[in-house]
């Protein structure tokens, strides 16, 4: 996702939305130990976004 994207989110939809992207997380990783991933980059991606969650959802606590 984009940072304007997210930007537009409500605090409660980042939450949820960073909850999704966790398990999508743990879903992939589990697959990717049991035999590997066409698309390896999608874990990466979804850590980047993590990250991004967690950075508005820093920014928004702060003011």
């Amino acid at each position: 996702m984009k940072m304007n994207e997210l930007q537009k989110l409500s605090t409660e939809d980042l939450v949820k939305k960073e909850r999704e992207l966790r398990e999508e997380m743990g879903k992939i990783s589990f697959q990717h130990k049991i035999r590997p991933l066409e698309n390896t980059a999608r874990i990466g991606q979804i850590r980047r976004d993590i990250a991004r969650i967690c950075t508005l959802r820093n920014q928004k606590d702060v003011q």
